[in-house]
């Protein structure tokens, strides 16, 4: 599971983002260190997890700093309804050979 969804990242102030960061970095570098020192780790994909997660951190600092995000943040997409694929007409069945023999028997008779 995530540590931190995109949202929670955005909404926070870049000082929440800054201490989140160092907090996230300590973390990583502890772990770090217990598995260059040969110990076990609880929970090893928490190293990608942690990874990830700092990434996004300055992503979202970086898209401040340069002004992408905010344009981001003001034009909000209109949410679509869930469509139905469009309905397909039944299809017509296919007459068998008897039944066109006897058609044209009738129609030749009369």
């Amino acid at each position: 599971m995530a540590i931190m969804r995109i949202k929670e990242i955005v909404s926070m102030s870049s000082e929440g983002r800054a201490a989140k960061l160092v907090e996230l970095r300590a973390e990583l570098a502890r772990i770090r260190t217990m598995i260059n020192a040969g110990g076990a780790v609880e929970n090893p994909t928490r190293v990608r997890e942690l990874r990830k997660t700092i990434a996004q951190i300055l992503t979202v600092e970086n898209e401040k700093k340069l002004g992408i995000r905010q344009v981001a943040e003001a034009v909000e997409k209109p949410k679509k309804k869930a469509e139905k694929p469009p309905e397909k007409a039944p299809a017509k069945k296919k007459a068998t050979k008897k039944v066109e023999a006897k058609e044209t028997k009738e129609t030749a008779t009369q």
